[in-house]
C-alpha cells in the first residue's frame, strides 16, 4: 500500500474516531446544558471559535510548515536541519503561545460584546460569555507545542503519532467535559454557565494528555532518528534563512487553518443581530438558531469533511517530496487520487446527510428538532466544499503556489461578510449556509485554475469518475427516498419518536450506502481508487460464504 494510502488511513481513522466522540458527546451535553433560560450550545461556541482563531494565529501555521520543511530537507537526506528547526520551533512556539493566551485573556470582554448585550434580559450574559473565552484560553499554553511535534513527525510521513494523540486529546476532553457536565448540573444543581465553563477548560486538558502521547512517541523514536542524523547531509543554513524560508510555508497554512474559523466567526457576529433586525427576535431564540447551526449541525458535517482534514496532512509532505524530486508522472497521479478518494466519500456523505438530515437531527439531539433538521439538510453539502478546498489549498502548498490559497480564500472571505448579514436578515439562518458555499465555491474555482495552470495538471481523469461517481450517487438518491418513504408508511413520521427516527435513518442509510458500494465495486470504480485489496478483500469474504 502506498504511503499516500496508508498515511491517509491512518489519519482518516483517527481523525474521523475524534470527530465521531465529538458528535457522541454533544448528545449527552445538549441534554445537560440547553435550558429555557440560556442556550448552553451557544455560550460553548461563543468560546470555541475565538479560540480556534487564536490558535491559528499563535501557532503560525508551523505545524504544517515544519511538516512541509522537514519532508523536503529529508528527501535531500539532511535530517539535521530539520532536528534544529524543531529545537528552535519549540521555543517560538512556547512564546507564541503564551502571548495568545494573554490576548484572549485580555481581549475577552470586548470580544463577548460582539455577540450579546451588555445588560440584556434573556439569552446569556455578557460575564458569562467573557468567563468561558477567558477558561478556553488557557489551552493557548500548551496546543502550539503540541502541535509543532505533531508537524515534525509527520515530515517524517509517520502518521501514527498524530492520530493516536488526537484519538487520546478527544477522549480525555471529552470525558472531563460529560464528567464536569454532569457534576455541576445534576450532583450540586448548579448554573449552565459553569458547566459550560469546566466544557472549555477542558481543551487544557486535552491538549495535555495530547502532549503527553507525543513526548513518549519521542522518547521511543529518538534513538532511530538521531542514527539518521550521523549519516546526514547538513546544508548549514542559518536560523535567519531557515525561519525567512518556513515563513514563505507558514503564512498560506495560517490563512488556510483559519478558513473555517473565520466563516464561523463571521456567523458568531452576525446571525444574533441580523435574526433580531429581521425577523424580530429576541437574544434566547436567536441564539438558539445559533447553537442548531455552529455547535450541533456543525459536529455532524465535519464528520465528512474529517477525510479531507487527514488527507491534506498526509498530502502536503508528500506532494512536497515528489516536487522536490522532480517526479511529476507520479505527483500526477497521485493529485489524481487524491481528487478521486475525496470525491467518492464525501459527496455521498454530504448529499446523504442533506436527505436525511430531519431524521439523524432528531435521533441525536432533543431540542429545535424541526429547525435542526432544516438547517442540517442545507448545511450538509456544505461539508463538500469544506474538503475541497482543504485538499485544493493542500495541493497547492505542496507545489509551492501557496500564496494563491491565501488569495482564493480572501475572495471568498469577500464573498461571506458582503452577503452575510443580509442573507440572514432576509431569508432567515439558512442565509448563512448559502453565504458559506458562495464563498468557498469561489475560492475552490480560483485553487483549480491555479492547479492546472502551475502543476501542468489535466483534470480529465477526474471528470471521467466524477461522472461516473454522480450516476451511482443518482441511484443512491433514489434509493434513500423510496426507502425513507416505505418506512415513514409503516412507522410513521413523528420523529420525537427516537424508535421513528432510528428505524428510517438506519434503513435509508443501509440502503443508500450498500446501492453506492454494490455499484462502485460492480463497475470497478472502488478498486481503482482503493487498489487491488479491495478486490481481494471481497473476494476472500465471498469464498468464505461458499
Amino acid at each position: 500500500m502506498s504511503k499516500l494510502i496508508r498515511g491517509t488511513l491512518i489519519l482518516t481513522a483517527a481523525t474521523f474516531f475524534s470527530k465521531f466522540l465529538g458528535l457522541i458527546f454533544v448528545i449527552p451535553f445538549e441534554w445537560l446544558v440547553e435550558t429555557d433560560e440560556a442556550s448552553g450550545g451557544a455560550l460553548y461556541s461563543y468560546a470555541y471559535t475565538p479560540y480556534t482563531v487564536f490558535l491559528s494565529i499563535s501557532t503560525l501555521g508551523l505545524p504544517l510548515a515544519v511538516s512541509k520543511f522537514v519532508s523536503k530537507y529529508n528527501a535531500l537526506g539532511d535530517y539535521v536541519t530539520g532536528r534544529r528547526l524543531l529545537k528552535s520551533g519549540l521555543v517560538v512556539m512556547s512564546i507564541s503561545g503564551f502571548f495568545a493566551f494573554l490576548i484572549l485573556f485580555s481581549l475577552a470582554e470586548w470580544i463577548a460584546t460582539l455577540m450579546v448585550s451588555r445588560g440584556g434580559s434573556n439569552g446569556n450574559s455578557l460575564e458569562d460569555v467573557t468567563m468561558v473565552i477567558r477558561l478556553v484560553s488557557t489551552a493557548l499554553i500548551i496546543v502550539p507545542i503540541m502541535s509543532l511535534i505533531r508537524g515534525y513527525f509527520q515530515g517524517f510521513q509517520s502518521m501514527g503519532p498524530t492520530g493516536l494523540s488526537q484519538v487520546v486529546e478527544q477522549v480525555v476532553r471529552i470525558g472531563f467535559i460529560l464528567i464536569s457536565a454532569f457534576l455541576v448540573m445534576i450532583v450540586f444543581k448548579g448554573e449552565v454557565s459553569t458547566a459550560v465553563g469546566f466544557a472549555t477548560f477542558a481543551a487544557f486538558i486535552g491538549a495535555m494528555a495530547s502532549l503527553i502521547v507525543l513526548l513518549w512517541y519521542w522518547k521511543r523514536r529518538k534513538p532511530n532518528l538521531n542514527k539518521l542524523l550521523k549519516n546526514s547531509v547538513d546544508h548549514k543554513i542559518s536560523l535567519p534563512k531557515m525561519y525567512k524560508e518556513l515563513i514563505q510555508y507558514a503564512i498560506p497554512f495560517v490563512a488556510v487553518g483559519l478558513a473555517i474559523p473565520l466563516y464561523q466567526v463571521i456567523d458568531m457576529v452576525t446571525i444574533n443581530k441580523a435574526l433580531q433586525s429581521g425577523f424580530g427576535y429576541d437574544q434566547a431564540k436567536a441564539e438558539s438558531f445559533y447553537a442548531v447551526l455552529q455547535t450541533y449541525s456543525q459536529k455532524l458535517i465535519m464528520i465528512p469533511v474529517s477525510l479531507a482534514t487527514g488527507l491534506a496532512l498526509t498530502v502536503i509532505p508528500l506532494i512536497t517530496t515528489l516536487y522536490t524530486k522532480k517526479d511529476f508522472p507520479v505527483l500526477q497521479s497521485q493529485i489524481t487520487k487524491i481528487f478521486e478518494i475525496v470525491l467518492f466519500l464525501t459527496v455521498p456523505a454530504g448529499i446523504g446527510l442533506a436527505l436525511l438530515g430531519l431524521p439523524a437531527y432528531s435521533l441525536l439531539f432533543s431540542n429545535n428538532i424541526e429547525i435542526g433538521g432544516m438547517v442540517l439538510s442545507w448545511y450538509a453539502p456544505t461539508a463538500i466544499v469544506f474538503a475541497l478546498f482543504t485538499v485544493t489549498a493542500a495541493i497547492l502548498q505542496g507545489i509551492n503556489r501557496q500564496r494563491f490559497a491565501v488569495y482564493s480564500l480572501m475572495m471568498g472571505i469577500f464573498v461571506k461578510v458582503s452577503l452575510n448579514y443580509l442573507l440572514v436578515a432576509n431569508i432567515g439562518i439558512v442565509g448563512a449556509i448559502i453565504g458559506t458555499n458562495l464563498g468557498y465555491l469561489l475560492s475552490i474555482v480560483i485553487n483549480v485554475l491555479i492547479i492546472k495552470r502551475y502543476a501542468r495538471y489535466r483534470f480529465r481523469p477526474v471528470y471521467k469518475r466524477s461522472i461516473l461517481i454522480g450516476m451511482f450517487i443518482g441511484l443512491m438518491v433514489i434509493a434513500v427516498i423510496l426507502v425513507k418513504w416505505g418506512v415513514e408508511a409503516i412507522v410513521g413520521t413523528n420523529y420525537n419518536s427516537t424508535f421513528t427516527s432510528l428505524s428510517v435513518l438506519t434503513i435509508s442509510v443501509l440502503a443508500g450506502a450498500g446501492v453506492y458500494l454494490y455499484m462502485s465495486h460492480f463497475s470497478g470504480l472502488l478498486q481503482h481508487i482503493f487498489g487491488d485489496r479491495i478486490d481481494r478483500l471481497f473476494k476472500r469474504k465471498k469464498a468464505r460464504s461458499n
